[in-house]
């Protein structure tokens, strides 16, 4: 018989080894020697048992002390020297062990015994998701939209039961319904219970005689189907849309999912957009930006707008068009329009412009010299007011 190796050396830890560093030493080696992990080494069962035969004892603090006073004497029966007879080490019959090493694997990394189970009840359908380019004027008023998907939907034939019209659906054997089947089980951690999904008829619950051949027994199939949206008035780039339970069908009995549309802009030739706020450009003569003037402009859309162009605009100034911008999402509330002003130069002139151009020229500088004129003698007079004041103050 071979004979067994000190747990201390076991675990690859000092005697004197804290509870957490056994504990550390345990689930590094636990997981090492995992026989799921390591397939194709015939000794990790083996070694694996001796790991939790080592920590088993020495994470008790009692065992631990009868261990380290007598040694594996302390647990062999024919001994009884440390009053622990009937240990007699670990005996796992891995073969009959329901799931194998699986819910002990959910132990040593932290999932308890039922939770890998799959849901068996109604589950809701899965999400679909699309993208939707439409014009910039439809994201400005908004519009009705026919889209096409292709989406898993209950089977027609058999009205998503899986059976062949006209043949039964029983409940499972197996699992008489419950679409889980439970096993208890005995470990060196203690007895656990888990929980898994009827693998005879993965968690239905019921099993058809003859299935359904349109759908093969699945209760499903990809359609085609056409569903009109409607695009909010002043929706941008990037907004996401959800329409409830236009996703795919649920499972047993299961509300379906929700598609959600994710929408795309095109860009417009004159119109930029600016939050709420559009803007485009207007070029006017550098006559009409002297003077000023009153100019139709074109709307998004169509429609025109009576512009005001005040006398003296600047080349780069904005006009505001208020409440010609994009409607707030949801509200009544309206954006602007602001028109950024572009003053055109003529590039040939007439023989009589260039005359009236000259002639304006020199008036302005005539103009500018009476300006200065007009200035310091108002420099003077306030200055000779002032200094009369003070002779008469004094």
């Amino acid at each position: 018989m071979a004979t067994k190796r000190d747990y201390y050396e076991v675990l690859g830890v000092k005697r004197d080894a804290s509870s957490e560093e056994l504990k550390k030493a345990y689930r590094q080696l636990a997981k090492k020697y995992h026989p799921d992990l390591n397939k194709d080494d015939p000794g990790a069962a083996e070694k694996f048992k001796e790991v939790a035969e080592a920590y088993e004892v020495l994470s008790d603090s009692q065992k631990r002390a009868a261990y380290d006073r007598f040694g594996h004497d302390a647990f062999d029966p024919t001994k009884g020297a440390g009053g622990f007879g009937g240990f007699g080490g670990f005996d796992f019959d891995f073969d009959n062990m329901g799931g194998g090493f699986g819910d002990i694997f959910d132990l040593l990394f932290g999932t308890a015994g039922g939770a890998r189970q799959r849901r068996t009840g109604p589950q809701p359908g899965a999400d679909l998701e699309m993208k939707v380019e439409i014009s910039f004027e439809d994201a400005v008023f908004g519009t009705e939209k026919d889209l096409d998907l292709t989406r898993i939907e209950k089977c027609d034939t058999c009205n998503g039961s899986g059976a062949e019209p006209g043949s039964k659906v029983k409940t499972c054997p197996t699992c008489r319904g419950t679409g889980q089947v439970r096993n208890v089980q005995s470990t060196p951690f203690g007895r656990f219970e888990t929980v898994r999904t009827c693998s005879h008829c993965q968690g239905a619950g019921k099993v058809v005689e003859k299935p359904c051949k349109a759908c093969r027994g699945t209760g499903k199939m990809r359609k085609k189907r056409t569903i009109s949206v409607r695009i909010p008035a002043g929706i941008d780039t990037g907004s996401r849309l959800r329409i409830q339970g236009e996703g795919e069908e649920g499972l047993r009995g299961g509300p379906p999912g929700d598609l959600y549309i994710t929408v795309v802009v095109k860009p417009h030739k004159h119109f930029q957009r600016e939050g709420f706020n559009l803007i485009t450009q207007l070029d006017i003569d550098f006559v009409q930006a002297a003077l000023g003037a009153e100019i139709d402009i074109p709307l998004l859309g169509g429609a025109e707008y009576s512009l005001k162009v005040p006398e003296g605009t600047q080349p780069g100034d904005i006009l505001l068009a208020k409440g010609k911008g994009i409607p707030y999402l949801n509200s009544h509330r309206t954006g602007d329009l602001k028109v950024v002003v572009n003053v055109t130069i003529p590039k040939k002139l007439t023989k009589r412009q260039r005359e009236l151009l000259e002639n304006f020229h020199e008036q302005q500088d005539v103009n500018e010299e009476e300006d200065h004129k007009n200035n310091k003698e108002d420099k003077d007079n306030k200055k000779g007011l002032f200094d009369r004041l003070k002779d008469a103050m004094a």
